[in-house]
């Protein structure tokens, strides 16, 4: 046993008094390895005990260290600079870890899994093509591995390549290789059924998603959830609590129906086209108020009436994980089956315009229809989708709310969404 892992071992778990001991063997023994990997280490052990960033900065710097010693050992290079990126990462440092782990690729070229990350690393910063890049190049030397598999086959669906999908993300998923149990990667094969058409191989990976604990049903396949909370497709407004906000949308809806038309009929290019790729066919335009518990002010100053009737309901102007929206779909227009990305709210539709016949909503397998003047209310973290086969455009409010069963605490310490 060497020295440092005799000294980790007898101050195991005092993580301040192994930083000094280390602190002085590195003084000691400036150029050993061991020495300073141990220094690293403590800082990061430290790090974790006091939530300190600036410590974890210093233990950063310290593996980078270890790396660039002359005598430092192929193995601990690779393992100290791997924790390197990964705390790197979780510092939000991206392009740092994205560096990292490329001189990790260039130190070892045939080290497949270092590859991987780096794939993972350029996804992580939104740079879908150099990710591409790199899984082609894995799978070239190694056509068989679950790892680049089901990240190529993430990225081609981003692409909208559907169908070139498939068998990636597939294949990647039967692999069952660490990395691959993913809920993201089960939501995106069972949509790239749906969307080909192949319905039932579609729910059995929603169901295989569901059974691996990705989702909270083969229906409910959000992934950015709260345990715990009431679930169900369709609510009525006593249920929600919020009856309050429901009355006063359905006594103003013709005030807030108005003012969405000033705004449609100008042509100001203020409904901006959804660009969430969920439409099979047609033309659906959306004029956001508040995103993410934030009011945008641009859009206010156009219907100043609708915006003064939501800022005296809390429950949803601070609903970060939601909007508050004008919603337009023009004739011919399909949604995919889709579900939204959190289970934290509830979705809220009060019809403005609506064609006599040929709109309608489906959440799970209930099909309703909006009527002019009156608010329905889903779960959209439920699957649904929406046709729109009318002769004239159908225009809504969405108005986003807290889920009634969130704290207030909770609500408070919710990333946005």
């Amino acid at each position: 046993m060497s020295l440092h892992q005799r000294l980790q071992q007898k101050l195991k778990g005092k993580v301040e008094e192994a930083l000094h001991a280390f602190e002085a063997l590195v003084q000691k023994y400036p150029q050993s390895p061991r020495c300073r990997y141990g220094k690293a280490q403590a800082e990061d052990d430290v790090a974790e005990k006091l939530r300190s960033n600036e410590m974890l900065l210093k233990a950063v710097t310290t593996y980078r260290e270890v790396a660039e010693l002359p005598d430092t050992p192929a193995d601990l290079i690779k393992a100290t600079l791997k924790r390197c990126a990964d705390r790197q990462q979780f510092l939000g440092r991206m392009r740092g870890s994205l560096a990292t782990l490329e001189k990790l690729v260039h130190i070892f070229p045939d080290d497949i899994t270092l590859k991987n990350d780096l794939g993972v690393a350029h996804l992580l910063i939104g740079d879908n093509k150099g990710a591409k890049g790199i899984y082609e190049e894995v799978l070239t030397v190694a056509p068989n591995d679950g790892f680049a598999k089901v990240h190529y086959g993430f990225i081609l669906k981003s692409e909208n390549k559907i169908a070139e999908s498939i068998p990636y993300l597939r294949e990647g998923l039967e692999s069952g290789e660490p990395g691959t149990d993913d809920g993201r990667f089960y939501f995106h094969l069972g949509d790239a059924l749906q969307r080909t058409g192949d319905v039932s191989q579609a729910y059995k990976w929603y169901e295989a998603g569901y059974q691996h604990g990705h989702f909270a049903s083969v229906w409910q396949r959000s992934l950015y959830n709260v345990a715990g909370l009431r679930a169900q497709p369709w609510w009525s407004a006593k249920e929600t609590g919020y009856t309050d906000l429901v009355r006063m949308l359905e006594q103003n809806w013709k005030i807030i129906r108005d003012e969405a038309l000033l705004v449609l009929d100008a042509g100001s290019g203020q409904f901006l086209p959804e660009d969430e790729n969920l439409r099979e066919t047609g033309d659906w335009g959306q004029f956001t108020l508040w995103q993410q518990g934030r009011k945008v002010p641009s859009s206010c100053q156009s219907v100043p009436k609708t915006c003064a009737f939501m800022e005296r309901y809390p429950e949803t102007t601070t609903c970060k994980r939601g909007q508050i929206k004008f919603s337009v779909m023009q004739p011919g227009t399909h949604v995919w089956p889709h579900t939204g990305p959190t289970n934290c709210r509830l979705r809220m539709h009060l019809g403005l315009v609506i064609p006599p016949r040929g709109c309608q909503i489906r959440c799970t397998n209930q099909t309703r229809n909006w009527e002019e003047g009156k608010v329905l209310i889903f779960d959209d973290s439920f699957e649904h989708e929406v046709w729109q086969e009318a002769d004239s455009y159908r225009l809504i409010f969405i108005v986003d709310v807290w889920h009634p069963e969130l704290s207030q605490s909770q609500r408070h310490a919710l990333s946005p969404i």
